[in-house]
């Protein structure tokens, strides 16, 4: 029998070179990316398509014309394709095949408030009466939060006194276990879960931890959405600290919940499959606090689905990463997302650990429970460090070779020389709440968890089971030369309520991810920052605060951080601006947010990094934290077409096929030199002076083009902040805009000076370009790299002018 042609996507007949040995080889999800313009004609639509596709891999395909089972999602709207299980050589088979784009191996992801919209100003008189006004609180937008499903019975999503569901909305809400119908309402207004790329990759679920809904039974889901469209509660708190009214950035936008994450994770076909209904179902804005680490986009799913609706017209706000303050480490980094890191507000939950020789050292600590002090009388307690073999390890184990018993893991404390102690744990190995979880086990008393988080003076507050509090590097350093240094050291710890209006605010949270971004130079990577460290929003029932099964509380709100929080924040603010600028782009919607943010906190001073406490960059922070009140009222900002983001892929150097795995569109890439990267009609300049090539002295011209949308007529002056070893000049230096939605563009030459710079390092300067009518500022950060060239056609694609 005569096999199919190699490179046609067809309906055949089956080789018997492939055996039933092959059917029944072990096999893993795959994501398939379709060109449904090469579809024959013989095929009513492309499911049908797709699934005689799948025949000419599976023997036992012949015995039906029904294959849908063979899938696992089929994608329509952000992408065309489908997923489904295969085996390696049928995937490297089918990638051959005409009209197949990519066939990526599906991964497995992982998930990255009573003061923070007070702190954002969104209950100032001067706020209310712009951008909560103007947009009703975001009542006519629907926001789709992609995460781990929802708790619907929260206060924080009723519906009393909301408008009809907005017109254009097609979603709808699929019933499951323990849920129907009747838990969306006007505010939750759709509600749909995604399995199967989850259970082709486990097998199948907890029955404990996973149900087969939209019902959220993780915490991160309710807590998501709340904060970005939750409505008022009063008295809110976490078993009594951030008391307060909790409000979500637009409580009155509508929330669509697609759950595509689960107890162990969230595959990319689930993602993808998310994006395609939230898109086609007629959200306005997606927030997806999931990310893995930074790919080529035409190998990400979220940026392939981001782009996809992005097309349509709807913002998609995504977390940096928590991978901070590790340089290059953010994700989630494709030019038509809005990436977003985290900042503190100025709230925080002290805690002292009170050493035998009179120094205090702060940490922070939501503990609610019995303190040492009223137990012991202030006595103080025998302090013990869990690295050190002579007073808490078992066999013996030390320190400087066994970081896992350092760490606290289970069954690594002796007993008898725990029991009635407190134990220094360090981070790492085992969630830091479970620290005292495993001394508590031991027969400890208390816990203290030191190296929040991997280097400097980054601090969260943590629910502790027992009295415990968590101390940042510096002051774990103080407290094991304590213990090193004194026979018989002793603590005790103080806890205290919630302190407000700390000093500095905001300062960059060091678990924040940073740029630059790995995959272009030239996009300024994360876009802003705004809160993410300890931000109170909704809980589920039955999810204790900690997730840990011996925590018995349970609690309506919960205190978490992380720039999955962070991200809801903007997703808000997108849909407040989206509701009082509804022709706006998403491009529209970030510009407004980045040429808005602000780099000074509240004293006047410039922001500064939780790390080290020193000044931040535009790689910790982007453009800066998010201004609501002055990004209603931008003056000016960048759009971007589609047309411009594909000049902006062959300009990186992508083929057209990869082009065409991101965008579903026909890209040939000609003349791509005409096309420079750094001409993407972003916010924000990033220019790279490649130092082998460089002659003296470097030039590099950019272009950019404004949008004017104030409503009365306007003329906008340039001030220039050079970087340091450059000259910009900037062509023209004043734009008289005469009416609403009038463009103009300018040019700016960029001249650098000759730097040494090795191989492993690059040297990076900042100045700005602040566009001012008198009312407005209209600010560009304007980031200047030096590095070597790495690559030979670097210098082919990366030449100036």
């Amino acid at each position: 029998m005569a096999s199919p042609p190699s490179h046609t996507l067809q309906l055949v007949t089956f080789s018997f070179f492939l055996t039933l040995t092959l059917t029944l080889a072990q096999k893993q999800s795959y994501i398939i990316r379709v060109q449904n313009d090469f579809k024959p004609s013989v095929f009513s639509d492309v499911e049908h398509w797709y699934s005689s596709t799948l025949s000419t891999l599976r023997y036992d395909s012949l015995k039906s014309s029904d294959h849908k089972e063979d899938f696992i999602h089929v994608y329509k709207t952000v992408f065309h394709g489908f997923s489904a299980k295969l085996t390696a050589q049928e995937a490297q088979q089918l990638a051959n095949y005409d009209g197949v784009l990519s066939v990526l191996p599906d991964r497995l992801r992982q998930l990255h408030t009573t003061r923070s919209p007070h702190f954002m100003g969104l209950d100032s008189p001067s706020t209310m009466s712009n951008l909560v006004t103007e947009s009703d609180s975001g009542s006519n937008v629907v926001i789709g939060v992609l995460d781990t499903g929802i708790w619907p019975e929260r206060s924080s999503f009723h519906d009393q006194g909301m408008g009809p569901i907005p017109s254009f909305w097609k979603g709808e809400c699929t019933e499951g276990e323990n849920f129907t119908k009747a838990n969306c309402n006007k505010k939750i207004i759709g509600a749909r879960y995604f399995t199967s790329g989850y259970l082709a990759k486990i097998g199948s679920m907890n029955s404990s931890t996973d149900i087969k809904s939209a019902r959220d039974t993780e915490g991160h889901g309710t807590h998501t959405a709340s904060t970005a469209a939750g409505r008022a509660v009063g008295d809110a708190s976490f078993l009594g600290f951030a008391k307060g009214v909790a409000v979500g950035i637009a409580p009155k936008a509508r929330i669509a919940a697609y759950k595509v994450c689960w107890k162990r994770g969230c595959m990319d076909s689930d993602i993808l499959a998310g994006f395609d209904k939230a898109v086609e179902d007629g959200v306005n804005i997606i927030s997806i606090s999931i990310g893995g680490s930074a790919v080529p986009y035409n190998l990400d799913p979220i940026a392939i689905g981001s782009f996809g609706a992005m097309e349509k017209g709807v913002f998609v706000s995504a977390s940096a990463g928590n991978e901070g303050p590790r340089s290059m480490s953010v994700t989630n980094v494709a030019p038509w997302i809005t990436t977003v890191g985290a900042s503190t507000i100025d709230r925080r939950f002290p805690a002292d650990v009170v050493l035998g020789n009179g120094k205090k050292i702060t940490g922070s600590s939501i503990y609610r429970g019995d303190r040492l002090h009223d137990i012991n009388h202030f006595q103080h307690l025998p302090l013990i460090y869990g690295g050190n073999a002579s007073v808490g390890l078992r066999n013996g184990a030390r320190h400087s070779s066994s970081f896992s018993s350092a760490a606290c893991m289970p069954d690594s404390l002796d007993k008898e020389l725990v029991r009635g102690k407190i134990v220094v744990c360090d981070r790492g190995g085992t969630p830091r709440v479970s620290k005292g979880e495993i001394v508590k086990d031991a027969g400890g008393v208390g816990v203290v968890v030191a190296n929040v988080f991997p280097m400097g003076e980054g601090l969260v507050a943590d629910a502790h089971l027992i009295p415990g509090l968590g101390v940042t590097e510096s002051s774990g350093n103080l407290i094991r030369d304590y213990i090193n240094s004194n026979a018989n050291p002793t603590a005790t710890m103080t806890f205290y309520e919630t302190q407000v209006g700390i000093k500095p605010a905001p300062v960059v949270a060091s678990f924040s991810s940073r740029g630059p971004s790995a995959e272009s130079s030239f996009v300024l990577k994360p876009d802003v920052i705004a809160p993410g460290v300890n931000i109170l929003a909704a809980w589920p029932d039955g999810v204790a605060p900690t997730e840990l099964s011996s925590d018995q509380r349970h609690t309506q709100f919960n205190i978490a951080s992380g720039t999955s929080m962070s991200c809801p924040h903007v997703s808000g603010l997108a849909a407040l601006l989206k509701g009082a600028h509804p022709y706006w782009s998403p491009a529209m919607i970030r510009s407004a947010l980045m040429t808005t943010a602000y780099t000074q906190d509240q004293q006047g001073n410039a922001l500064l990094d939780e790390t080290s406490y020193n000044i931040s960059t535009t790689t910790d922070m982007g453009a800066g934290h998010v201004d609501p009140e002055k990004a209603v009222d931008p003056g000016l900002v960048y759009d971007i077409t589609t047309d411009d983001y594909l000049n902006f892929l062959c300009a990186s150097n992508y083929s057209g096929r990869d082009i065409k795995q991101i965008t579903k569109r026909s890209a040939k890439c000609r003349g791509k030199h005409d096309h420079k990267p750094w001409n993407l009609n972003y916010p924000a300049i990033s220019v790279v002076i490649y130092t082998t090539q460089l002659q003296e002295p470097a030039i590099v011209q950019v272009t950019r083009t404004v949008t004017h949308v104030g409503e009365a007529p306007s003329t906008y002056t340039l001030s220039v902040t050079n970087p340091k070893g450059v000259n910009v000049t900037v062509t023209p230096t004043s734009m008289n805009f005469r009416e609403k939605g009038e463009k103009q563009s300018y040019v700016v030459r960029i001249k650098a000076e000759k730097r040494t710079v090795t191989s492993l390092n690059s040297v990076i300067e900042v100045g700005k370009l602040d566009w001012s009518n008198g009312k407005q500022h209209v600010v560009s950060p304007l980031v200047v790299v030096w590095k070597q060239v790495l690559r030979n056609h670097d210098i082919k694609v990366f030449d100036y002018l």
